[in-house]
């Protein structure tokens, strides 16, 4: 698809949250340290790229989808509890038409909440877990925290998971929660390869404390490329009912009713894009292959679980919950979950994933603990309340 982006003529305003429905690319501009009169400049220029007016679209689809290796009309490990499905704040409006796209209004607080327009809708660097690093010093430097499953030495074509959703407490507002995949290529250094998706709570990015879907993708170890969303170009979206970056509803509950959001991401063995498919039935987009290097080929990790950002602002370890706020031993309706756990292998096929591993970096603060079953497949409960009297 050709870069210059193509849009619907229908803007679609509703609520608070100001969405409109939008096709194509979006491109992102750069700025450096500036007076307030040219940041305020910068900013409304930048603004002007991402909310682009719209005009007519082209339609593209995978040539194929993974194959499944098992049914998983079980939901649940006890049959008389019931997992329920997820929608989000935006439908209750109305829905964008067919050729169009919902894309989140983008307001110049987003931006200034930003260390510079620059990085807006940029994470930081090393925030992938890194499983075999033996440097404590580094880790902590990073100020990132997580509890993962991964599997490493093959050849991967993409993953899938289905995963518990939850509004974990987020202490301050330049601190995160999320739950996501990782689809990884290279070495944890200047070249790393990543594609991404999951929920996250993002005050930073987003203003408010909603848990939302969310894309992510770099091809440099998130130091110049990649971002989250549509906030630069990169994912291209073609499905008109789900929207990147849209609040998730409704969430999780202690004792109270599940709920859980499927996630696949997998290379298209003609093209070479990598697709991202939301639930069973919503093709949501891909990555063009161009994008990457290593990821042109295949992928060498895949990683699933939670990462939180630990400031540790007031000199002890943040109160930032991941996914439920409990430890992995609570259990369901108490912990948070990853289930149905795949890998996609060279012929396309979904597969249950060989040699899974576990990694965190402070077990005392969040955990993980990976099992098996028959409803389930390969699943495992993570999380934890961050501080607490054995996590200073």
């Amino acid at each position: 698809m050709d870069a210059a982006a193509h849009f619907s003529k229908e803007r679609v305003f509703r609520g608070f949250l100001v969405w409109f429905c939008i096709w194509g690319l979006l491109s992102l501009t750069c700025a450096g340290r500036l007076s307030v009169s040219r940041q305020n400049f910068e900013v409304h220029k930048h603004l002007k790229r991402l909310n682009k007016p719209a005009v007519k679209s082209i339609q593209m689809n995978p040539s194929s989808v993974p194959e499944l290796m098992f049914e998983e009309n079980k939901v649940s490990e006890k049959p008389k509890e019931r997992i329920n499905p997820v929608t989000q704040l935006w439908h209750k409006n109305g829905v964008c038409s067919e050729g169009t796209i919902p894309v989140r209004r983008s307001k110049k607080e987003d931006v200034l909440r930003a260390s510079s327009v620059k990085r807006y809708g940029k994470k930081k660097d090393r925030t992938v877990p890194l499983p075999r690093s033996a440097d404590p010093d580094l880790i902590n430097q990073s100020g990132h925290q997580h509890a993962i499953a991964y599997v490493e030495g093959g050849k991967f074509y993409g993953a899938k998971a289905t995963i518990n959703v939850w509004e974990p407490k987020v202490q301050s507002p330049n601190e995160f929660s999320l739950s996501q995949l990782w689809i990884l290529g290279g070495a944890f250094g200047q070249d790393l390869n990543s594609i991404e998706a999951g929920w996250q709570v993002s005050p930073d990015l987003y203003g408010d404390n909603n848990t939302r879907l969310f894309t992510y993708w770099t091809s440099d170890a998130y130091q110049a490329t990649g971002c989250y969303n549509l906030l630069c170009s990169g994912f291209i979206q073609i499905n008109s009912q789900i929207a990147m970056g849209a609040s998730i509803s409704p969430v999780s509950g202690f004792h109270n009713p599940q709920y859980d959001i499927s996630i696949t991401i997998w290379k298209d063995p003609k093209e070479g894009h990598w697709w991202m498919q939301f639930g069973d039935g919503y093709v949501l987009g891909y990555w063009p292959s161009f994008l990457f290097s290593y990821l042109a080929d295949s992928a060498s990790i895949v990683e699933w679980g939670g990462e939180v950002v630990n400031m540790e602002e007031d000199g002890h370890h943040t109160t930032t919950q991941m996914g439920s706020g409990q430890f992995p031993d609570e259990g369901f309706t108490k912990a948070s979950y990853f289930r149905n756990i795949q890998v996609v292998d060279s012929s396309n096929n979904l597969k249950e994933p060989k040699g899974l591993n576990t990694f965190t970096e402070k077990s005392n603060c969040y955990d993980v603990d990976v099992s098996k079953n028959d409803d389930w497949g390969h699943y495992f409960y993570y999380g934890g309340p961050g501080r607490n009297p054995n996590c200073q």
